[in-house]
């Protein structure tokens, strides 16, 4: 092992056969998605299917038990996960990024440890780490720490064995976080998340009452401090991010095609027998399947990025993160602006009897919309015109 970051060991082959289970539970997820979507609430069968399908474990080395694939394969099962259900998309690529907490802070084994109970029990993470304000407060007694207070954001846990926390300590002021199970005592899942679109995610609140969390479950975040790879964060969710925006507007524009070709009616005055004729419609899909397809490949590029960054691990130059990171928020920005296009605008080519709660076809919209703002895109375009015009890079922050 090198750096704490191995070598992908998994075949073209091997990767094509996780890439077709990831299909098979795509398709059976298709199935009832826009009906879990309006029930929201936590999928529990969904993700004990993703758990029975040994995906969850894509990521670890073959060497601790799991499949040893990069990425950009990972990547492209949230695409294929998004075309049919962007909750269970986004919920399955983040299992990956909280997963390798511990990876980014160079924890060696606190991460073989990790990843192998989590290959031996196919477990699903999520976190509670996110906020900008001190939400949730430590004390230190003796090796442990007491834990009391709230996070919001906290995506996945409401179906998590183990969660990746994070905290302030009330003395020092210093940030820890940690992983610990999921129902460890004085957890509480609120399941309060109200977000009109990802409505499975559970990205509510979790409340800590006096929550223990023990020595050998906190992760150091001292030994890569100033290291690029302390700073990937922000990379690894803007490339999930992005491939739940594709995926979702290629399953919107499949779904949208599908109800044009059976159901659609041709309008009265546009001279044709079909609506699919009309070559007001074949435009519309035309120009929106195109913009998709640029959109894609600009992301696949984001892909090959992120696979970089990954495998030079500490290795990784500042010089190097600042050039991937520019090409990953570029796919971000496309791929959010084009996927809140194509949502909206096949409503245009589908005509009224489309725009129905029955139909559901509000979920592809309704869901991009939602997690576009989770980092606006404004202040990567700022970072990008500003490298553009000045070949300055932005420092490493929780967003960028």
């Amino acid at each position: 092992m090198d750096n704490c970051f191995t070598t992908n060991t998994a075949t073209a082959d091997y990767e094509a056969s996780l890439l077709a289970q990831a299909q098979r539970l795509a398709d059976i997820f298709s199935i009832d998605a826009a009906e879990r979507d309006k029930l929201g609430g936590a999928p529990w069968t969904q993700i004990e299917q993703l758990k029975q399908s040994g995906l969850l474990k894509t990521l670890i080395p073959q060497e601790w038990g799991g499949h040893g694939s990069r990425w950009s394969t990972v990547l492209k099962m949230v695409r294929i996960m998004a075309k049919a259900d962007s909750s269970l998309a986004h919920l399955f690529g983040y299992h990956f990024l909280v997963m390798n907490g511990s990876r980014m802070a160079g924890e060696e084994v606190s991460t073989e440890r990790i990843q192998r109970e989590t290959a031996e029990k196919n477990l699903f993470w999520g976190n509670s780490i996110s906020s900008l304000s001190p939400t949730l407060t430590g004390k230190r007694e003796d090796n442990r720490h007491r834990l009391n207070g709230f996070r919001p954001f906290s995506s996945g846990s409401h179906v998590a064995d183990m969660l990746l926390i994070g905290w302030t300590d009330t003395d020092s002021n210093q940030s820890f976080h940690a992983a610990i199970p999921a129902d460890r005592a004085g957890v509480e899942i609120a399941g309060d998340w109200d977000g009109f679109g990802q409505t499975q995610t559970g990205s509510g609140t979790v409340h800590f009452h006096d929550v223990i969390v023990e020595a050998d479950e906190v992760i150091d975040l001292s030994k890569t401090k100033g290291e690029p790879i302390s700073t990937l964060i922000p990379q690894i969710s803007q490339c999930i991010l992005s491939s739940v925006f594709i995926g979702t507007a290629i399953g919107a524009l499949e779904a949208a095609r599908d109800y044009t070709m059976s159901k659609s009616r041709p309008w009265v005055n546009s001279g044709v027998s079909a609506h699919h004729e009309d070559p007001w419609v074949q435009r519309v899909y035309g120009e929106l399947w195109s913009q998709t397809e640029a959109a894609l490949l600009l992301v696949e590029k984001a892909d090959l990025a992120m696979d970089a960054i990954w495998q030079a691990g500490r290795n990784l130059t500042g010089k190097d993160r600042a050039e991937h990171a520019r090409i990953i928020a570029s796919a971000n920005i496309v791929s959010g602006d084009i996927s809140l296009k194509v949502t909206s605008d096949i409503f245009e080519v589908m005509g009224a009897r489309s725009a129905t709660r029955t139909n559901g076809f509000d979920r592809f919209w309704r869901n991009v919309r939602l997690h576009t703002l989770h980092n606006p895109a404004e202040y990567k375009a700022r970072n990008i015109g500003t490298w553009f015009l000045t070949g300055a890079f932005p420092e490493p922050k929780l967003y960028v």
